[in-house]
């Protein structure tokens, strides 16, 4: 039966062809356009469909974020508050600090990520508690500012004095002390716990300032870092030829691959104050990544979510592939200055064995002021 049928339908297709061919065209035609406009159709779904998922990824991430911190730095009983007036103690909200005569609230739209570079050259790996997990040799606080779109950084001494936790071999706290920041990260499993221990560590620094996300990256992940922006342009700021010859003083250089780590990653322990000069270039070199990298970015948002996924074995983060797809298209639009980047202020002097830097608590204070809060305006 549906042979016959099969037949019929040629037959008649070929006395169509014959008797009226222009009829027969134009239904084709027809047919074609039908075809395109479903697959018009189905086409425009999808990127519907994908749009709709980027953003409810984006969604996810940004309230993920948010959610993470959401509490004022604790600065009115550091420093003593000046007294306030009747009008000032009528509108005055919880939050709020009164410095030099003016009355700051903290900006809670900030959001806050910690930046550790640890000094292993290897794959992340848990280890056994006790003083393997790695210090801390760079640490950097990166601040976005939605209100003036703006990023900021905050560069931080491995050597500032400061409370460090001790844990023992069981991982049981045993005291707190004054020592270099860097080594908090030392004590834990290598992985969470000793980011989270350095996280707290910088918390308690910045009067419990808030920090929505970290990541600790060992320093063997600078060249991928590095490379996957093209490759950062700097004057070189010291003479590092005993390690690397193309790294001249005053020379400008293309950094790339092994030439960055060293640029980032060298100093001479011998020399007094060689951590001082280290983080003067990683300042420098920061500034210009996170130009190239807004460059790069901007060109194919693709690149952050890469590097993420390329650099993961020698990372470890609290910041989802979710808050990553919210973060990436925001930062192409917020601005960067050589200006941006900021230095906890203070004095490197000898220890009993160790270098130590100090820290100026006014100065200190007056970066958080700068940095994390707005004056509050009458009215």
């Amino acid at each position: 039966m549906k042979s016959k049928k099969k037949r019929d339908a040629l037959a008649e297709l070929e006395k169509e062809l014959l008797l009226n061919p222009e009829r027969l065209k134009e239904k084709k035609k027809k047919k074609r356009r039908k075809i395109a406009a479903m697959v018009l159709l189905e086409t425009a779904v999808l990127v519907v469909m994908v749009c709709m998922i980027v953003q409810i990824v984006r969604a996810v991430g940004k309230n993920s974020l948010l959610g993470k911190a959401q509490t004022a730095p604790e600065l009115t009983p550091v420093i003593a508050s000046q007294p306030l007036s009747e009008e000032e103690e009528e509108k005055w909200q919880q939050g709020w600090v009164k410095y030099k005569e003016k009355i700051y609230a903290y900006n809670e739209d900030i959001m806050t990520f910690l930046v550790m570079g640890i000094d292993k050259n290897s794959d992340v790996k848990e280890v056994e508690e006790g003083t393997n997990g790695g210090q801390a040799d760079a640490l950097f606080l990166a601040v976005m500012n939605p209100h003036s779109k703006s990023i900021s950084v905050i560069g931080i001494n491995r050597n500032t004095m400061t409370d460090i936790d001790i844990y023992n071999e069981e991982g049981a706290y045993v005291n707190t002390v004054k020592a270099q920041i860097a080594v908090q990260h030392g004590f834990g499993n290598g992985m969470e716990e000793s980011c989270e221990y350095q996280k707290k560590a910088v918390q308690k620094l910045f009067y419990n300032l808030p920090i929505h996300g970290y990541a600790a990256v060992n320093m063997s992940a600078i060249p991928a870092v590095n490379d996957a922006v093209g490759g950062v342009d700097v004057t070189v700021l010291e003479d590092l030829t005993k390690i690397d010859k193309s790294l001249k003083q005053g020379e400008e250089v293309h950094l790339e691959g092994q030439n960055a780590f060293w640029y980032v990653k060298y100093r001479d322990t011998g020399i007094f104050g060689s951590a001082d000069m280290r983080l003067e270039r990683q300042k420098q070199y920061l500034t210009a990544f996170i130009n190239a990298a807004k460059g790069a970015v901007k060109d194919n948002l693709s690149v952050a979510i890469g590097l993420y996924q390329e650099i993961a074995a020698q990372m470890v983060t609290d910041i989802s592939l979710d808050e990553v797809s919210y973060l990436t298209p925001i930062l192409v639009d917020y601005g960067f200055e050589s200006d941006s980047f900021r230095m906890v202020e203070g004095e490197s002097v000898m220890g009993e064995e160790f270098e130590e830097f100090w820290m100026d608590e006014e100065a200190l204070y007056e970066l958080i002021i700068d940095v994390f809060y707005e004056e509050v305006t009458a009215g």
